[in-house]
């Protein structure tokens, strides 16, 4: 008999992968956490029933989090990644030279436990000498920052359960006073298919804290719609001025220097989102 798994998108709406074995369940304290082993993707990490990364399409989210910002930062030294328990924006903030230091804060310790085990080409660099790891609350863990950091990424579930006041003004207030005085942060924020007023709200609040707010896109096949969307607030610097010289050679395999500003240009229903 095959087993198939399906993470029901919206009420009426969900993707299903054959799954060839489970790897691990657990009720972790703040999440039911699974990794299986698909037919299409790879292994797969599902938290509370949502896909999170696939070793198949996990380059896409990871690189499009971490390279538009700091191809953007001048001279980004000291990161920080709200979430991402998986380890691959680390894994692909650590491309650049520039970085001096790279803080991961997660709520989940048994969500890196388990990308270590079963994800070790995302996981791989959470033991980097650069890297410092902290099992903890991001929003917390942002409410005690100041003028520290000169990137900031958050890298967190949908806004349910141990995300929820990830996706407040609040918390973007918080980031700004966590960054320096140059500082950039992005944010993913889900996708415009399903969650169009999510988008629209977040861009407004983030808009009325941060001078330069800019949305881009990314394919990413296994998250809903397959339309993925990203936030950015920069105190100074505007991804779409960033000069050619400012690039440097990275290996990647979504994200290019053609790229970085191509993504930003939107279809015309998600730009009415944030007009």
């Amino acid at each position: 008999m095959e087993l198939w798994f399906t993470e029901k998108q919206t009420e009426h709406f969900g993707i299903t992968a054959r799954i060839i074995r489970t790897l691990h369940t657990e009720q972790t304290p703040f999440q039911k956490l699974d990794m299986v082993e698909t037919a299409e993707f790879g292994n797969m990490l599902i938290l509370d029933g949502m896909v999170m990364t696939t070793q198949k399409d996990e380059f896409v989210y990871h690189e499009m989090v971490a390279h538009v910002p700091l191809f953007t930062h001048p001279n980004p030294e000291n990161v920080l990644v709200v979430g991402g328990g998986d380890g691959g924006v680390i894994r692909e903030v650590l491309k650049h030279p520039s970085v001096k230091k790279a803080t991961l804060v997660e709520i989940d310790g048994k969500v890196i436990e388990c990308s270590k085990t079963y994800l070790p080409e995302i996981a791989g660099k959470l033991d980097d000498p650069r890297v410092e790891v902290k099992v903890d609350d991001g929003f917390m863990h942002i409410a005690k920052s100041e003028n520290e950091y000169d990137v900031i990424m958050v890298d967190s579930t949908e806004p349910v359960g141990p995300a929820v006041n990830l996706f407040t003004k609040g918390f973007y207030a918080g980031i700004a006073n966590a960054l320096k005085e140059d500082g950039i942060f992005v944010a993913q924020t889900d996708n415009p298919w399903f969650k169009a007023d999510l988008i629209r709200n977040v861009y407004r609040d983030v808009k009325e804290i941060f001078p330069i707010t800019r949305l881009y896109t990314a394919n990413i096949p296994t998250y809903p719609s397959g339309l993925w969307t990203f936030t950015l607030g920069s105190k100074k610097y505007d991804p779409l001025a960033v000069s050619d010289d400012r690039f440097h050679d990275i290996e990647t395999k979504y994200y290019t220097k053609e790229l970085h500003k191509a993504c930003f240009v939107l279809p015309k229903f998600v730009a009415d989102l944030v007009k």
